[in-house]
């Protein structure tokens, strides 16, 4: 886990929120220029073959899929990953179209440099109220905060938006979801839908309460799809107006382009990450085998707008059989580039990387 601090709302509003850190004189705070290493995961999936592989004498273990990756997660100061499944304690494990995964997961998530999983999408509610509680219950449990989807009104009160301090600066996390697949939300639970009036009136809390750089994570767009819809790109320009300074996008399971928006008045730059892609999953078809990581790298005096530096990395989930069992191993490109040996797997890999190339247009943002 990373040195991250997290701030209940509640509380920050009760007490008074202030946007300059205690203890610091004004002319110290002035000077300083703070700097905060974000990434960003795409859609962590659980499809019945994962979770199998996953599975051992004693019950589960997914040291292996994140064992790649791991070290490219720990150098950040704050990892975000969506969590495209709910977690169960019951043993009634599912993949799709009713998603359940062993709790196991989020240890292995949290071992692996996850801090944060973003729970508005369209399968949050698959496992109906018990879905809910026990998948906030276990990311609670393994040290992972979550935002999004609340067991409560009170959990809402206090953790939307959810605040975090990274390296210095206040961070404000927003999240929300297009639907639930038509599920009804359980009564008592709370899921973000994406609605502006709502999302408007987030923007305004979080600078209230002293965030210095704002976060909105929308699951959003249509499956599959390589371009982003036109109710994407408009959802996106109205968040660059009310202040978002970074865009990351859930859903579609491919890549999706990135793009730097400016506000009419020329003041602020809004970076947008229409879809990350698969994290990990079980599907193998051309574009969904992989995804890629956003890193944004925030600097920032106090008083002054923050400055992003932006770049993406892609991942490929390779698939061997290893002593008669299915593995799932997310790998870095340069872990990918060595590692893969078999004929069949390496041709899918570069299919990835050319579609991947194609689709993000490297020469907008580095990838380094």
């Amino acid at each position: 886990m990373h040195r991250i601090i997290f701030f209940s709302l509640a509380i920050l509003l009760i007490a008074g929120c202030n946007s300059q850190h205690d203890g610091d004189s004004a002319e110290t705070v002035r000077d300083t220029v703070y700097i905060a290493n974000l990434i960003f995961a795409g859609d962590l999936m659980q499809h019945t073959p994962q979770i199998e592989a996953a599975r051992t004498t004693d019950g589960f273990d997914y040291e292996e899929c994140f064992r790649h990756i791991a070290p490219t997660l720990d150098s950040a100061d704050a990892v975000i990953v969506n969590l495209e499944t709910t977690l169960t304690y019951t043993g009634r494990y599912t993949g799709y179209p009713m998603f359940a995964s062993p709790t196991q997961l989020a240890r292995a998530m949290s071992s692996a440099g996850m801090d944060i999983a973003v729970l508005a999408n369209n399968h949050i509610c698959d496992r109906a109220a018990k879905g809910i509680e026990h998948t906030v219950a276990a990311l609670d449990s393994a040290g992972i905060a979550s935002t999004g989807v609340f067991t409560d009104s009170m959990r809402l009160a206090s953790y939307n938006p959810l605040l975090f301090e990274a390296s210095g600066i206040r961070f404000a996390l927003l999240n929300y979801t297009y639907g639930t697949n038509g599920l009804p939300v359980p009564k008592g639970r709370i899921v973000n839908l994406i609605d502006t009036v709502r999302i408007a009136r987030d923007i305004q809390t979080a600078r209230m309460c002293g965030a210095e750089c704002i976060i909105a994570f929308y699951h959003w767009g249509e499956e599959y799809s390589t371009s982003p819809s036109e109710i994407q790109r408009e959802l996106a320009a109205w968040s660059a107006e009310k202040g978002i300074d970074i865009i990351i996008g859930s859903h579609p399971h491919v890549l999706q382009p990135i793009e730097s928006l400016q506000s009419r008045d020329s003041t602020a730059n809004t970076t947008v990450y229409y879809s990350l892609g698969n994290f990990v999953s079980n599907q193998r078809k051309r574009r969904c085998d992989g995804g890629m990581i956003a890193r944004v790298e925030v600097s920032k005096r106090r008083g002054e707008k923050p400055t992003l530096r932006c770049s993406h990395s892609l991942v490929w989930v390779h698939t061997p059989v290893v002593n008669g069992k299915r593995r799932y191993n997310i790998l870095p490109e340069w872990v990918a580039d060595t590692l893969i040996k078999d004929s069949a797997a390496n041709a899918a890999y570069k299919t990835f990387i050319d579609d991947s190339r194609r689709i993000l247009n490297m020469k907008r943002l580095s990838d380094k």
